[in-house]
């Protein structure tokens, strides 16, 4: 079934009903953002992470919350979990290249045995699958924006293969499992997410630059800085995951923001949010398969789930900044930007 044909199956966006949710990944930035989200929707939400990345102080407030319950699991392996689920979402994944390019197998067996564990989970259980795949399928992109048809240009024994690789073969295994057992599926290809609860040693450019300014110290920028990225926040992302579980759209959804900006410029925008002054920017070598530019073609997200992003770069930078003043302290980092 083509894109084409599959957009004859969407149904309206209908008021969501609660039910229960098996999330991996809860601890980690995105997963703990969506369990408020989904519980502020109504559900129940069983909460899955093994805190390879995932932070317990994500989920503490949490603590007493008796809709949410916690399951510390490696989703590699079979879940022996008893009970009804209306859907399971498999958010679990190293996603900052310092950290998948520290845990390669891991990150690979969260995407590969991962996927296929929590699929069979879900075929068992009758629950719809939906899978948070990433931008990284398109690779170092040749053609700009990407959308959903493109498909990539992916270096696929290179150091970040382990990440992106594993994350097509998710995507083709859910597919496949939509093909053979008709298992309900929805999968979103995530561009660059930003927000409160972003770990500051992550190694991801926003948080690298925020905590470089917050420490006083030069912005590191690798290359010359021209390379482009499309940021988006997280309240938005939120918002475009809750509209695809009302709606019937059973193909990869690119969600993200189509601004772009360089890295030069979001050095010197965040410079000057975090130390009010121009940015004294270092400059370094471009990491292995860094793409050159990241743009999200929304057109079919728009489409479906009538959604857009809608909160303004700067205003979603000054939330970053304020959290991480509350939260921030200095360590040593060898993370790569």
């Amino acid at each position: 079934m083509t894109p084409t044909d599959l957009r004859r199956h969407v149904t309206p966006l209908a008021e969501s009903a609660a039910g229960t949710v098996l999330l991996t990944g809860a601890a980690g930035f995105i997963g703990s953002h969506l369990a408020d989200r989904l519980l502020a929707e109504g559900h129940h939400v069983v909460g899955v992470d093994n805190f390879l990345t995932g932070r317990r102080a994500n989920l503490q407030h949490l603590a007493r919350e008796p809709r949410f319950d916690l399951i510390e699991h490696d989703i590699s392996q079979p879940l022996q979990l008893a009970g009804r689920f209306d859907w399971v979402m498999h958010f679990a994944s190293p996603a900052s290249p310092p950290k998948y390019l520290a845990m390669p197998l891991q990150t690979l067996h969260a995407n590969a045995h991962g996927t296929h564990a929590l699929l069979e989970f879900a075929r068992s259980r009758g629950a719809a699958f939906f899978l948070a795949s990433t931008s990284e399928v398109y690779g170092d992109a040749l053609v700009h924006p990407q959308a959903e048809d493109y498909w990539g240009n992916v270096n696929c024994i290179g150091p970040r293969s382990v990440y992106d690789e594993s994350k097509r073969y998710a995507e083709a295994l859910t597919m496949c499992y939509r093909r053979e057992y008709r298992q309900p599926v929805r999968i979103i290809r995530i561009f660059n997410t930003y927000g409160p609860r972003m770990d500051a040693f992550d190694g991801r450019v926003v948080t690298n630059f925020v905590r470089q300014g917050l420490a006083g110290e030069a912005l590191t920028v690798y290359g010359d800085g021209s390379q482009t990225r499309s940021l988006q926040h997280i309240d938005d992302l939120l918002e475009a995951i809750v509209r695809l579980l009302r709606a019937d759209y059973q193909a990869p959804l690119n969600l993200g923001n189509p601004d772009e900006i360089s890295v030069l410029e979001l050095a010197h925008l965040i410079a000057e949010l975090t130390t009010g002054r121009s940015a004294n920017i270092v400059f370094e070598p471009l990491p292995t398969d860094d793409p050159k530019q990241r743009c999200p073609d929304i057109r079919r997200a728009g489409e479906i789930l009538h959604w857009a992003p809608a909160i303004p770069l700067a205003q979603g930078l000054a939330d970053v900044v304020a959290y991480c003043k509350r939260t921030f302290a200095p360590r040593t980092s060898g993370s790569l930007g």
